[in-house]
């Protein structure tokens, strides 16, 4: 697996509607709520198991592969089988991230 949970890379916290798919299951829609180059965490409803594959589908892209690492309370933290590529990365964080307008007091 190319993307350890080492945490490496930095997360942005954002919401981005998703399809995820476990290995021989079907696909449900989810909501993303982290993402890095090397992983995501996105809400669960059914348990899934560190070591299962998935594959998480985000608006734009390819399904994505993806091994479970854990999930808690509905919420299933992924490390992608090959890490996602910069430019793909900033260009979901431009569409995603809350647009904060900072306007000076003074």
């Amino acid at each position: 697996m190319a993307a350890q949970e080492d945490r490496c890379a930095p997360r942005t916290k954002m919401i981005i509607p998703a399809q995820l798919r476990a290995s021989g299951g079907r696909a449900f829609q989810t909501v993303v709520h982290d993402l890095s180059i090397s992983g995501f965490s996105a809400a669960a409803i059914s348990r899934m198991h560190p070591g299962q594959v998935c594959w998480i589908s985000l608006p734009g892209l390819e399904s994505l592969q993806a091994e479970v690492v854990w999930w808690d309370n509905s919420i299933v933290g992924c490390a992608f089988m090959e890490l996602l590529s910069p430019i793909v990365h900033d260009n979901i964080l431009q569409r995603y991230s809350p647009s904060t307008v900072y306007r000076s007091t003074l």
